[in-house]
């Protein structure tokens, strides 16, 4: 929820690596940061590209491969705006742009997210939060390898475009709530749970918690839910359901609130060996 980072206090800067679903050699790097612009809110971007290694180019008459590859790419560049509207509300929206392509065709398209979240309690520990992304127009692939040399029924020889269908967006809307629980002084655990409406797939239930050791460790459990997922035979995603992680904050300043952390979690599916994420994180 673009909402969140709202509460930055100055700046934050982070960077991620996803080895996406381990085995398939599938990497998502992420990079991206947050800044207060004084009353008027925050302002963040963030790039992510995925790589997809060497893929074997195969043709008509050759296909098992002709003994070149090539490289897919699929790149987000986003950038975010978010402000606390009052003492309860915080909103913000996302402007992304998405490229995707091979060697010889591509496709390009605009998409935006926007969340808002509540926040109450008498340690502004519950908050409901709504969110949507993936909102934009159709995308359409373009290129090279949509066209062919040919004759035309007046025997002329020309180059003609196989058409290109319009694709939509997977757009989703997610709806969560979570409430933070002291349990003795700097021990705190937070339970949350989300419901995600997809476009394109099965809805999904989460809940998940997480417990904090004196904002210095962290450490976080949950299981996401769709219909059939214990039934391998009519499951209609990679994911199992379990997922957990893990945070190590390591303070710069204390009384500025400024720390350095380092992030991993990870996703059980079924093919493949799960899906494991490292970041960090700088907050000032």
């Amino acid at each position: 929820n673009v909402a969140g980072t709202a509460f930055t206090k100055k700046f934050d800067l982070g960077f991620s690596y996803t080895n996406y679903l381990k085995g398939a050699e599938i990497g998502i790097n992420n990079f991206g940061f947050s800044t207060k612009v004084g009353e008027a809110g925050v302002m963040s971007a963030s790039v992510t590209s995925f790589s997809f290694g060497d893929v074997k180019r195969t043709t008509v008459e050759n296909p098992d491969g002709t003994g070149t590859t090539f490289k897919p790419s699929y790149n987000t560049i986003a950038v975010a705006y978010s402000r606390q509207f009052s003492n309860a509300i915080y909103g913000g929206a996302v402007f992304k742009v998405i490229t995707e392509s091979i060697d010889d065709a591509g496709a390009t398209g605009v998409a935006i997210d926007a969340g808002i979240q509540y926040v109450a309690g008498a340690r502004e520990n519950f908050r409901f939060g709504v969110s949507m992304q993936n909102v934009g127009p159709t995308m359409k692939y373009k290129g090279n390898g949509l066209t062919f040399r040919g004759f035309t029924s007046e025997e002329l020889y020309m180059t003609f475009e196989y058409p290109s269908a319009e694709f939509e967006l997977p757009s989703l809307i997610r709806i969560g709530l979570s409430n933070d629980f002291q349990l003795a002084e700097g021990h705190n655990l937070t339970i949350a749970g989300t419901f995600t409406s997809n476009s394109f797939t099965r809805d999904q239930y989460s809940l998940g918690m997480e417990y904090n050791f004196m904002n210095y460790f962290l450490v976080r459990g949950g299981y996401n839910y769709e219909k059939d997922i214990f039934d391998s035979t009519k499951r209609q995603t990679v994911f199992t359901g379990l997922c957990a992680g893990a945070t190590i904050k390591v303070p710069f300043n204390k009384e500025k609130g400024s720390f350095f952390n380092v992030d991993y979690s990870f996703r059980q599916t079924d093919p493949f060996d799960g899906v494991h994420a490292i970041g960090v994180r700088i907050t000032l």
